[in-house]
């Protein structure tokens, strides 16, 4: 068949299913209850928590300090509630494709929030009110403070619904079948996102057994894929790299979704990068995706090392009693020094030592020659779920990563990060491509995505490739979001040995 011949055939096809498209232009999918229900509950929590901390703090503050009369605590009371509910709402963040979804739901509450702080600053410039700059810089935080727990407990029951299979987003897939099925394996692994992949289309309308990708059917060719959302209700459309797909191609599949209440989402295929480094603007009246730069320095990397040191010190002091308690436990279990002293990487490049509390007879170096045969590691990191060089109290302490604790005292040198990559022993880094070192830009962490991913049951690749994404991706949010997520990675034990 000649190309003008196909090209006339798909023009035809395309025309064809916008015609019959358009007399349902107003049919869209029922939204399921559960969205509704989950987004008026955020709604009302995040309206909730704004009006009864404003009130708390303000019968608080008009206690404390006479600034605060009746009007005036009055006016500050209405003046805010307003202000930060009207924050939120500009900064979307009760937008339904963000809800229950990674570090961008509490990225765009921080963005509220702060705005919040902003324009009530202004106001407070512009109206002389007694005592409102003081009130601006405690009710805001306190809302933070209450905010972002909140949001985290009403996403437990969500993403537990998800891992049962229910609370799930129908998904058709459509593309190539390498990327259609990765994307099939990735919503699967990956269950409390949301996504479930319940049909797929493919350039010929057949699958690798002829009727399905891994067990989800295909439904049909790529030039009928606005006519099966429109019959399966999908609520979203996952298009993934097709040499199918034009620049045309897609801008009338858009126009052909309008009105049928999915979503399309777009794979660019091009590389593993996403959250605050990915920029969409118009040049010369075309649509370019802009890749910055990882923040590797500047004020938010600032702000990082600020965090880092307060926080060492913070989490040492409160967890001294704790550490004295296992130091000596460590001592009367079996005979050998406190902590544990071993040389790693750190960023750069540059080595050093980290501490951690001993967990392992004290020629664990020796005999671990003796065991190689029965390594159960990821290939390069030796690793065994029944380590019989594991002391009884060490068993404990690497079950919830006690024994990490002294590296706070690495975090509050600098060596170290409370989140970032893992960090690894001279010998890793010598095998290391160029493109693995890129995890040595940034310092390594106390935790990190790998810590509240599988830990010690992932793979060498997976790991490096969330090393490596943290890098690519790092923000303030996303360290909020795994140091929240450490402590119940450590809590539960999981993938620790």
């Amino acid at each position: 068949m000649s190309e003008q011949v196909r090209a006339t055939r798909d023009v035809d096809g395309l025309r064809s299913t916008l015609n019959t498209l358009s007399e349902h232009r107003q049919t869209h999918p029922p939204v399921a209850r559960w969205e509704s229900r989950y987004r008026y509950a955020v709604i009302t929590a995040d309206v909730l928590t704004v009006v009864l901390v404003v009130i708390a703090v303000g019968a608080v503050m008009s206690m404390r300090h006479t600034a605060f009369g009746p009007l005036s605590l009055a006016l500050l009371d209405i003046l805010t509630v307003v202000v930060v509910v009207g924050s939120l709402a500009i900064n979307r963040v009760w937008t339904p494709t963000v809800l229950g979804q990674g570090a961008e739901e509490f990225r765009r509450l921080g963005r509220g929030l702060f705005g919040a702080v902003v324009a009530l600053g202004l106001g407070a410039l512009a109206v002389d009110i007694p005592g409102a700059r003081l009130w601006i810089f405690v009710v805001v935080p306190a809302i933070a403070l209450v905010a972002f727990p909140m949001r985290y407990l009403l996403r437990r029951p969500l993403h537990r619904g998800r891992s049962e299979g229910r609370f799930l987003l129908s998904v058709l897939a459509a593309g190539n079948l390498d990327t259609v099925e990765d994307l099939i394996h990735r919503t699967k692994r990956v269950a409390h996102l949301g996504w479930r992949v319940d049909a797929i289309c493919t350039i010929d309308g057949r699958g690798r057994s002829g009727t399905d990708v891994d067990g989800v059917p295909v439904v049909g060719q790529l030039r009928e894929l606005a006519e099966h959302v429109r019959r399966g209700g999908y609520r979203i459309v996952a298009v993934t790299p097709d040499a199918y797909w034009t620049p045309r191609r897609l801008q009338q599949l858009a126009w052909a979704l309008e009105g049928s209440g999915a979503e399309m989402v777009v794979s660019p295929g091009l590389m593993e990068v996403a959250g605050p480094r990915l920029h969409m603007s118009a040049v010369l009246g075309m649509p370019l995706l802009r890749v910055s730069e990882p923040a590797l320095s500047g004020f938010r990397r600032l702000v990082k090392e600020v965090v880092d040191r307060v926080g060492a010190f913070v989490l040492l002091v409160l967890l001294a009693p704790l550490m004295f308690a296992v130091a000596a436990f460590v001592m009367i279990d079996s005979r050998g020094p406190v902590f544990y002293r071993q040389k790693r990487v750190g960023k750069t490049g540059v080595p050093f030592t980290i501490i951690k509390f001993r967990t392992m007879v004290t020629n664990a170096d020796v005999l671990r020659a003796r065991l190689a045969s029965v390594d159960e590691g990821n290939g390069v990191l030796f690793k065994m779920k029944k380590d019989p060089r594991i002391t009884k109290v060490g068993t404990f302490l690497r079950r919830y990563s006690i024994d990490e604790l002294p590296q706070l005292f690495n975090v509050l040198a600098g060596s170290m990060s409370l989140v970032g990559p893992r960090p690894p022993l001279p010998e890793e880094t010598a095998k290391y491509s160029s493109d693995v070192r890129r995890r040595l830009l940034v310092k390594p962490g106390l935790t990190g995505l790998w810590q509240v991913s599988g830990r010690s049951d992932l793979s060498w690749e997976e790991s490096i490739r969330l090393d490596l994404r943290y890098v690519e991706d790092w923000s303030l949010a996303l360290d909020l979001v795994i140091m929240w997520k450490t402590f119940r990675a450590v809590f539960g034990g999981q993938g620790a040995y």
